[in-house]
């Protein structure tokens, strides 16, 4: 089996987590991105691993609040207007899918692969020394009285899924988080995620990993995947590279390589912001997420991570100040004394108008497969992703329903 040579293209969370559970099956296995691993997304994300996140945002009350959260300088929605002519096709798709009963479906199916997120993840932890980098504090959200329908409904739906979680009033979210200002009626907290202080760091032990297990990395950029009859072939600048089987798992950037295999899968980007204020990470103990407001702070070594809103505007947009400040006001509503902030940063968040990711074969290449569209959970979902994408190349069953997750329901659209 080892004979067996895989390639991946991309060297994030979801090309790592795919190495290193190829490689448990003593594949071969060459990783290909063109920046260093870990500095895009798997860098600048949020660090929290959320096995509670099933609840999708193509929700029938998303249409309603739309207007309204566009308007809002605080609120989490921004759309750069010269990309609102591409996104007219995906929002359409987001429209037809923002029913309770596709709402259900994909929170269903997301749940499927949360549960057993974070073990999966044990099992790569268990080969690498974490340093405290991962912590077991659990995950806040706190909201006040605006929409509370729409919390009443994630919560229900939570419920129904079997997803823990533990109702909080605002003494109980005060004893837990004492900095935070008291703007909220209540919150919610979920005992069993995790956070990571530093993804980067975290992402680079696995590499590290990967690497001792006789992995291969190139840093080069994929032009193309050509084949010569079934066998995949990695074009570079410099090179053509065979194989036997190939992942495509680079995030936002994975479109242009699927629309060259002629599959029309309507990925778009998130963009997502964040900023630090540098050594305020010990005013809270946990990531606090302000559902109303759609952003969050994670504690991490750089100091308090302020992360969040999702704009529309494509990969070649600049930052918006206007994002940046947007995250500055609301960290500014919830705590005291916060300096000047630092490190202004960018990424895309790879999301599908369904809000369910593609994980498996592709529909016209059997000896290709996908890793992508995991939107806000990328993070999360990257070891169970791998996961599952190594034993679907092995040929393993599993007791898991994965037809929600194929490329091919785009085509049936």
């Amino acid at each position: 089996m080892s004979n067996t040579k895989i390639g991946i293209v991309g060297a994030g969370i979801q090309g790592v987590c795919n190495a290193l559970f190829l490689q448990k099956k003593n594949y071969e296995v060459h990783l290909f991105d063109r920046e260093e691993p870990g500095s895009a997304a798997s860098y600048g994300n949020a660090g929290h691993f959320s096995p509670y996140a099933s609840v999708p945002l193509n929700r029938p009350d998303i249409l309603t609040d739309v207007p309204a959260m566009l308007m809002s300088s605080t609120g989490p929605l921004a759309l750069k207007w010269n990309y609102v002519p591409k996104m007219i096709p995906w929002f359409f798709k987001l429209i037809k899918n923002c029913t309770s009963k596709k709402m259900m479906h994909t929170a269903k199916y997301m749940h499927q692969i949360l549960d057993l997120a974070l073990p999966a993840y044990d099992e790569l932890f268990d080969e690498i020394d974490l340093e405290g980098l991962v912590k077991k504090n659990g995950i806040m959200y706190v909201w006040t009285k605006k929409n509370i329908a729409s919390r009443e409904l994630e919560i229900n739906i939570r419920d129904q899924l079997g997803v823990e979680q533990q109702l909080i009033t605002p003494r109980e979210i005060s004893d837990l988080e004492p900095n935070l200002k008291k703007f909220y009626h209540g919150g919610v907290f979920y005992p069993n995620a995790r956070h990571t202080i530093n993804p980067r760091k975290v992402l680079l032990k696995l590499f590290d990993l990967f690497l001792k297990k006789g992995g291969k990395f190139k840093k080069t950029n994929v032009e193309n995947i050509i084949f010569n009859g079934d066998a995949p072939i990695i074009k570079t600048i410099d090179d053509q590279l065979i194989f036997d089987k190939i992942i495509i798992a680079c995030g936002a950037f994975s479109k242009k390589l699927t629309d060259n295999l002629n599959e029309k899968i309507p990925l778009d980007t998130e963009r997502g912001y964040h900023v630090h204020f540098k050594k305020c990470e010990h005013l809270i103990s946990r990531p606090v997420v302000f559902a109303n407001r759609g952003f969050g702070m994670t504690p991490m070594e750089q100091g308090l991570r302020v992360v969040g809103t999702v704009e529309f505007g494509g990969l070649n947009n600049p930052l918006s100040k206007s994002r940046i400040k947007n995250l500055i006001d609301n960290a500014k509503f919830m705590l005291d004394g916060l300096p000047e902030h630092e490190d202004e940063w960018l990424g895309f968040r790879p999301t599908l108008p369904d809000f369910l990711p593609i994980i498996g074969s592709s529909k016209n290449h059997k000896n290709v497969y996908y890793s992508f569209g995991h939107h806000h959970l990328g993070w999360t979902l990257g070891a169970i992703s791998g996961k599952i994408v190594s034993k679907m190349i092995s040929g393993e069953k599993t007791n898991l329903d994965l037809e929600p997750y194929s490329s091919a329901r785009f085509s049936q659209t």
